[in-house]
């Protein structure tokens, strides 16, 4: 039975990928997606649009179980 000779070049590639990507997730805190495809901000999203309006609510809004201690002078 012949065995199969181990490409060295091929372990070298696949370290060195799994590394770069370790130190990629290290950076970020997650993994980065360099395939995706680049969204317009000028295209009407309905769901980005919902997200943003949540995220920038009116000063007036207190959030629940939040306590505030005003001192009278």
């Amino acid at each position: 039975m012949k065995t199969k000779k181990k490409d060295s070049f091929m372990d070298y590639i696949k370290a060195n990928r799994k590394g770069s990507r370790e130190a990629e997730i290290e950076n970020h805190g997650h993994p980065v997606s360099f395939n995706r495809v680049h969204v317009s901000k000028k295209v009407y999203n309905r769901k980005r649009d919902k997200a943003d309006a949540q995220r920038h609510l009116p000063y007036s809004f207190i959030p629940d179980g939040a306590i505030f201690i005003v001192q009278l002078t």
